[in-house]
């Protein structure tokens, strides 16, 4: 038997009985494309820019949610990509960390391996637990299992889908759970489909479309900051980008609760014109501006949350990405703009 918090090759003769199938115990899961959980549609990555096809393959918000009555541990065997020595993710912290409702149960740190188990301690409670893998290697979850008794799938819950660029997808967090995504999708109780592309989400409509296939209870919106820099916009161009985004996404979903972020502050881009001429400051104007004449159009499921002062510059590790306590306080203040636009309990 592997010993508490070290990597190695359990087999299936282990006091913890045989591996069950991680298919049931799966959250965060979006498609799957032959068995792999992936962010983008698989039938249609060529329509994607290459940035954000590229991110699409990370499986950002995938988890593991389970109950026991008995067990005293959870083992995970799983599969990552062993970085070479060149590898810019090679320093990377390989951690997997479970969080019951009141925080975190116990984090494990090892080494990438092409095929490993991993074993973390519960340490009371029948749960809801959550296990989240590192997501930087590309873990996939071969198994689990439980050590004392067995393993429950937790229930279901409503399915929140988050749309944005490298802010959603979590970049500065220090741990996957402390992304504002994760933040807002425990205090609402739902499960968070994490569809944050760094360098990307800049409006494209053919995420637009898939957005409008895919299953959701809730989605949210919360991209923009790109249009002023990686791929530059004008504040029209935005308007109308956020205005035919919105019109696809609700050709899938008509009455889904839908929430828009706009851009959050960004000092240097402010009062910056880009190479098209508009501020940050502009095309936050433009998204919003789309987003409310919509509303006042007959859209009474949709809201916007103004993203401008929702962090002060304490909250920006770098400038643009929030640190931890700025995700926090992000994922707070859009739980509490869910639930005064009425879409959400508690």
């Amino acid at each position: 038997m592997t010993p508490p918090g070290v990597a190695g090759t359990d087999t299936d003769t282990a006091p913890g009985g045989p591996w069950q199938d991680p298919g049931p115990f799966l959250r965060g899961v979006a498609w799957l494309d032959k068995g792999r959980p992936v962010r983008a549609d698989p039938a249609d990555t060529m329509r994607l820019p290459w940035d954000t096809a590229e991110r699409a393959t990370l499986p950002i918000g995938v988890r593991l949610e389970f109950t026991t009555e008995t067990a005293h541990a959870v083992e995970i065997r799983y599969r990552a990509t062993v970085p070479g020595p060149t590898d810019a993710l090679r320093d990377l912290a390989h951690g997997f960390a479970l969080w019951d409702r009141h925080g975190v149960v116990c984090e494990v740190f090892t080494e990438p391996a092409a095929e490993a188990v991993v074993r973390l301690e519960l340490r009371g409670g029948s749960g809801p637990f959550t296990l989240h893998p590192p997501e930087t290697q590309s873990p996939v979850v071969l198994g689990l299992r439980g050590i004392g008794g067995p393993l429950e799938p937790a229930p279901p819950a409503p399915r929140w889908v988050v749309h944005g660029d490298s802010i959603t997808e979590g970049w500065w967090s220090t741990r996957p759970a402390h992304g504002w995504p994760a933040v807002t999708g425990r205090a609402m109780g739902w499960d968070t489909v994490n569809l944050g592309y760094a360098g990307a989400a800049r409006g494209e409509l053919a995420t637009a479309e898939q957005l409008a296939g895919l299953p959701a209870d809730v989605l949210t919106l919360a991209f923009g900051t790109n249009c002023w820099s990686r791929v530059p916009y004008s504040a029209p161009l935005l308007y109308e980008t956020t205005r035919v985004f919105l019109e696809l996404v609700r050709q899938g979903h008509p009455r889904t609760p839908l929430l828009l972020v706009s851009p959050l502050l960004r000092p240097d881009a402010e009062r910056t014109p880009n190479r098209l001429g508009a501020t940050l400051g502009a095309l936050r104007d433009a998204m919003e501006r789309a987003t409310r004449d919509r509303i006042a159009a007959g859209d009474d499921r949709l809201a916007v949350l103004p993203g401008r002062d929702l962090l002060g510059p304490e909250h920006l590790e770098d400038g643009l990405h929030p640190n931890d306590a700025g995700h926090r306080v992000l994922g707070l203040a859009v739980a509490t703009a869910l639930r005064r636009a009425g879409f959400g309990g508690g």
